[in-house]
């Protein structure tokens, strides 16, 4: 299959388009391939606006997303990029995705800020979780044509709940690293290599 003609970055709760995997990712598709539509938005801190944002989105640009799309998401964002991809057959890859965000994000009710910029604050609103759940049951089904890269080191997930999640998918399950895969870098090539990006 050839390379997506869009490519979709969705960044996880609290984070940002300034997160450094999104950024690592964008400046790559900036300098090798400039040719495919980059689109990282912030997301709403409402999970039902955020997938029925990125589905206008996608509608959008008029494109068959089955062929031409490919989602790449981490933590909550791999959680949504799974919804995108079971709606629209797209490809996706996630890093230590989100498997029950509405039971993992009941705690964090109230109001948050972003990692990258602690004054920028939003209200994370109970009635959130109901909508986490709305979503759930699109990402029953494992997808099979998903890469899920999975750290046993992640400090915030639980990695075999994602292993099992994601079977039937194609996996790269580390050994140690962390839930924000500080080592991206590392997975990088993998990542551009499933999505046949590496050649323009």
């Amino acid at each position: 299959m050839a390379a997506p003609t869009h490519l979709l970055y969705l960044h996880g709760f609290r984070s940002s388009p300034l997160s450094f995997k999104a950024q690592r990712l964008g400046r790559w598709m900036a300098e090798h391939r400039p040719d495919i539509v980059w689109h990282c938005p912030q997301l709403p801190p409402s999970p039902a606006e955020a997938v029925e944002g990125l589905l206008r989105t996608v509608a959008g640009w008029g494109i068959d997303a089955a062929t031409d799309l490919a989602v790449v998401g981490s933590s909550l964002g791999g959680f949504y990029a799974t919804v995108l991809a079971a709606r629209l057959g797209c490809r996706c890859v996630v890093m230590n995705p989100a498997v029950e965000p509405a039971r993992d994000l009941a705690k964090h009710i109230g109001e948050q800020t972003t990692w990258q910029n602690p004054e920028d604050r939003f209200h994370f609103r109970a009635e959130f979780i109901p909508e986490l759940q709305a979503l759930r049951p699109a990402v029953v089904s494992p997808v099979q044509r998903g890469l899920a890269i999975i750290a046993q080191g992640d400090e915030l997930l639980d990695w075999r709940e994602m292993l099992a999640r994601y079977e039937g998918a194609h996996i790269k399950l580390l050994e140690g690293s962390d839930h924000a895969l500080s080592d991206f870098d590392e997975h990088l090539g993998d990542i551009l290599g499933f999505l046949e990006l590496n050649a323009a």
